[in-house]
């Protein structure tokens, strides 16, 4: 269902695609389209709050060329970033199954094809981005270590070709985290610029 903010707009309402660079350095994993933010707009984090601190974070570290990120037209560029997400299509409630969770596995298949021969560090985005990106590179023939989530958590994952990447861990940008002050700014920042000083 349309919000009334957007009631002229025609929304996406597909399966969203990654966005960004086609050979990242860094490669960040949400957890699905917002109803009204990449389901309306079709770019993932875009057109949404969650979005607005995302963008505005990589922006702050130098990851972004904007600091906001509001449709596919906007002019951001993400040179050495690729994002995308466990789930593809606005889940209800913001809440994937686990049928939702594994019909989607094959985007992330896929998506690690993408940033495998470049990719040096990994951004999951939550408990369940975490989950699904430490299952699909174990998938993918990677030798990922051991580790829970928890925000700034760390791990290891060796590629196929015995590449080491870093796998790091950060709340989600919701609202659930930001207005309640589980993620700040200073928070979301440190793991950012953490990924891109290990992308260099």
């Amino acid at each position: 269902m349309k919000r009334a903010a957007y009631a002229n707009e025609d929304y996406w309402g597909r399966p969203v695609p990654g966005f960004g660079s086609e050979s990242p350095t860094v490669w960040i994993v949400g957890l699905a389209p917002a109803a009204h933010g990449a389901n309306r707009t079709g770019r993932m984090f875009t057109g949404d709050r969650s979005g607005d601190w995302l963008f505005g974070s990589l922006h702050r570290v130098g990851l972004a060329a904007l600091g906001t990120s509001t449709a596919r037209d906007d002019g951001q560029q993400l040179e050495h970033v690729r994002i995308t997400a466990a789930v593809h299509c606005a889940p209800p409630d913001n809440k994937p199954t686990t049928e939702e969770k594994a019909a989607c596995a094959d985007w992330l298949d896929t998506e690690i094809r993408i940033i495998e021969p470049t990719v040096r560090v990994v951004v999951a985005l939550g408990g369940i981005a975490w989950l699904a990106t430490l299952k699909a590179l174990r998938t993918a023939g990677w030798q990922v270590d051991r580790a829970a989530f928890g925000h700034g958590a760390s791990t290891l994952a060796t590629s196929p070709t015995g590449r080491k990447v870093r796998v790091l861990a950060s709340y989600h940008p919701s609202q659930q985290n930001t207005f309640t002050g589980r993620l700040t700014e200073p928070m979301l920042d440190d793991v950012l610029a953490r990924a891109h000083d290990a992308a260099n």
